[in-house]
């Protein structure tokens, strides 16, 4: 997602901006709480061990063992002629490469540079959750590529040390590093789309107090060791306005990125897990009322339109299951495949009842 800025090459930055804080589920405690003593029986002396002081992170080591397991990303996409520029994380030699879903949402082609040896790659969506901004690419004909070294988003605590490593600015030259502390674990965010506006509500994430900037989406969050803890997603969206408060940042917890791309690789999609090319129906569509999904706008061209159905019917069924909400829809057409073949029960806006048969088009990542 852009930050509505553009380069020479009209690409937008990928960068989602934080309009709304929520509020963190979890004080982000591990072990015993700081300062309490351990409980003993009456009349026992507990001896006090003062925690040994970690390392303090060394930006330049951190940056020169992670900085060879990127990639930098840029898509095109046939919507306003516009793409995006990200990063990516490679988790294997032959080409899997973690990146966040909004650097390729709507991307007509991905092309990937890899920071280690400079080799080109065109990359395929494997699949992708964009409830939790994880996707995962694959590039055809790699081979030892330098892999990441995850580490366990479980172990961080407040205050960790950690580098926000990606293409800051999208320039496609050596990676931007940018240290800060955690300052949460688990809080939820509402994330602005500057290129179309769009909202979502993304929980569980990382909080940093780091400028990340755009072109980072994607990136690495790691920790003093070098390994990945957290995949960057987003900017606070008032740094400029706020002069008394330090900039943030926000990743997903490698941890969640993992389960995501677990599920990807296995083969089987779920309602908010995409796997494969992206199937289309080719619609515009909202809640109807009292139930389904209304057509607001049958997109010339597609296959909604080539097989007949008009604006202001309402979808009540997919292959004989009800379809109640607009997001009903969605995930229904979510777990298929283009060319399937589905059919839709729907209504037209005199209360007539009808069958129509679909063939699904092939859509970029949504």
């Amino acid at each position: 997602m852009g930050d509505g800025r553009r380069g020479r090459s009209g690409r937008a930055l990928a960068l989602i901006v934080v309009a709304v804080l929520g509020l963190a589920g979890f004080l982000g405690y591990r072990g015993e709480l700081p300062g309490w003593p351990l409980l003993a029986g009456p009349g026992s002396v507990v001896a006090q061990r003062e925690p040994e002081a970690a390392p303090p992170l060394d930006p330049v080591a951190v940056a020169a063992a992670v900085d060879p397991a990127l990639v930098h990303i840029s898509t095109a996409a046939q919507l306003f002629g516009q793409g995006a520029a990200g990063s990516g994380i490679v988790l294997t030699a032959d080409g899997q490469v973690l990146t966040s879903h909004h650097v390729v949402k709507g991307a007509e082609s991905v092309t990937v540079t890899s920071v280690g040896t400079g080799q080109v790659y065109s990359a395929t969506v494997l699949g992708y959750d964009s409830s939790a901004d994880i996707a995962l690419l694959e590039l055809p004909d790699a081979a030892g590529l330098t892999i990441a070294q995850l580490g366990r988003s479980a172990d961080l605590h407040l205050e960790d040390e950690v580098l926000a490593i990606g293409n800051a600015g999208g320039t496609g030259g050596p990676p931007t590093a940018i240290a800060g502390k955690i300052t949460d674990l688990d809080t939820t965010i509402v994330a602005l789309n500057a290129a179309d506006l769009s909202r979502k509500a993304l929980s569980g994430m990382l909080e940093i107090a780091a400028a990340v900037s755009s072109g980072q989406s994607g990136g690495a969050l790691a920790d003093r060791r070098g390994a990945i803890v957290g995949v960057i997603t987003a900017a606070s969206g008032d740094r400029d306005r706020a002069v008394d408060r330090q900039p943030n940042g926000y990743a997903v917890p490698i941890d969640t990125a993992m389960r995501v791309v677990r599920q990807i690789r296995s083969g089987t999609p779920t309602e908010t897990v995409h796997i494969g090319p992206t199937a289309t129906l080719g619609v515009l569509i909202s809640d109807a009322k009292p139930s389904g999904a209304r057509i607001d706008v049958a997109i010339y061209g597609s296959p909604a339109a080539a097989a007949g159905l008009n604006d202001g019917e309402v979808i009540t069924s997919i292959d004989g299951k009800a379809v109640t909400t607009a997001r009903a829809l969605r995930a229904a057409i979510n777990v298929r495949k283009p060319d399937d073949t589905v059919r839709l029960g729907v209504i037209g806006p005199g209360g007539v009842e009808r069958t129509v048969t679909v063939v699904l088009g092939k859509g970029a990542p949504n």
